[in-house]
C-alpha cells in the first residue's frame, strides 16, 4: 500500500445495489484488504491468505459460520482479501474515459464508490485524497501532468467544474481524516452486529461511529436475519449512539435469489414495526451471486 497509488482488487460500472443510494448508477472501486473477517476466525482467515486458494467470486461459508458462531460470512471476501494490485492515479481516468462515462463520472451522474475490504485504512485514506488532487490538477492543466507533490494549495474537491459525488462504504471501526471527510458527499456506514461472529471491541469504536454522525450526509445501514438482530442494532448503536431512525437503513441478510422474496418481506415487515428505513440487496433481485457486475 502506498499514498501515490490506489491497491485497487477490483473496478466496474453498475448500478447501487444497497441504501439510501439504491438505483443510481455508480462506479465501483473495490480496494484491497480489511481489518475484520466477518464469519471467519484470523487463522482462517489467515490460511486463505496464504493458499490464496479462492476462486474470484467464490462465495463460502467461513469457520465461525460453520461453528455457528456467525450467522453469515462475508460475501466479497475472494476480492479484497488477496486479489490486488497497485494502480497509478491515471487508471481510474482511463478507465472512465475507455468506457465512455468520464463526464457523467465527473458530474456526478454517476457516484464513485469507494468499498473494499475496508477503505478507511490509513492507506487507502492517504491514496484517495491525493488521487483527487492528482486529477483536478490534470484536469485543471488540460490533461498535462503537474506535480502531484507541489505543496501548492488547491480546492481539488469542485476545481474546474468537477463536482464528482463520492460515497464511501466502511464498518465504521476507523476512524476517519480530515483531509478525506471534506471529500465525501455520503458515508454508508454498515456496522457489524454479533451475527458477524467478530467481537465487540472488534466492531464498535465509538469515535470512529461519532465522527461519521457529524458528517451532513451519512447513513448506518445494517444486514438483519432475526428480530434478536434488531433488538442488538437498538441496544448496540442506535440508543446509545442516538443514531436517528430517518439515518437507520435495514437490508435482509442474503445473497442468493433463492429467498430474496421472503427475506425482504421479512425486512420490510420489521421496518413497520420498529420504523427504520426498510430496504433490500437490489444487485442480488438482478444478478444473484454474481460480483462485479
Amino acid at each position: 500500500m502506498t499514498k501515490d497509488k490506489l491497491l485497487i482488487s477490483s473496478d466496474f460500472y453498475s448500478v447501487q445495489g444497497e441504501g439510501i443510494s439504491s438505483g443510481i448508477p455508480s462506479y465501483f472501486v473495490r480496494l484491497g484488504l480489511c481489518n475484520l473477517n466477518c464469519g471467519m476466525s484470523r487463522p482462517f482467515t489467515n490460511k486463505l491468505l496464504k493458499e490464496k486458494s479462492l476462486e474470484d467470486g467464490e462465495i463460502f461459508k467461513g469457520d465461525l459460520e460453520k461453528e455457528l458462531k456467525a450467522t453469515w460470512t462475508c460475501d466479497s471476501t475472494s476480492q479484497w482479501l488477496w486479489r490486488g494490485e497497485n494502480k497509478d492515479f491515471d487508471y481510474l481516468i482511463n478507465q472512465w474515459k475507455e468506457q465512455g462515462i468520464y463526464e457523467q463520472v465527473k458530474d456526478g451522474t454517476i457516484h464513485i464508490i469507494w468499498t473494499g475490504g475496508e477503505p478507511t485504512i490509513k492507506g487507502h485514506q492517504e491514496a484517495i485524497v491525493n488521487f483527487f488532487k492528482y486529477w483536478a490538477m490534470v484536469d485543471f492543466a488540460n490533461h498535462v501532468q503537474v506535480p502531484l507533490y507541489n505543496g501548492e494549495s488547491i480546492n481539488y474537491r469542485k476545481r474546474n467544474g468537477n463536482n464528482q459525488f463520492n460515497e464511501i462504504e466502511t464498518n465504521g471501526t476507523i476512524i476517519i481524516g480530515d483531509k478525506l471527510f471534506k471529500i465525501i458527499d455520503q458515508i454508508n456506514c454498515s456496522p457489524k452486529l454479533s451475527n458477524s461472529g467478530m467481537s465487540a471491541k472488534q466492531r464498535i469504536n465509538p469515535a470512529a461511529i461519532k465522527r461519521i454522525m457529524s458528517h451532513a450526509n451519512y447513513q448506518f445501514k445494517f444486514v438483519i436475519s432475526t428480530e434478536d438482530d434488531i433488538k442488538e442494532m437498538f441496544r448496540d448503536f442506535v440508543e446509545p449512539f442516538n443514531i436517528p431512525l430517518k439515518n437507520v437503513v435495514c437490508m435482509p441478510g442474503l445473497d442468493s435469489q433463492s429467498d430474496f422474496h421472503e427475506r425482504t418481506q421479512f425486512c420490510l415487515e420489521m421496518a413497520k414495526k420498529y420504523k427504520f428505513r426498510g430496504m433490500t440487496r437490489l444487485h442480488i433481485s438482478a444478478w444473484d451471486k454474481t460480483l462485479n457486475v
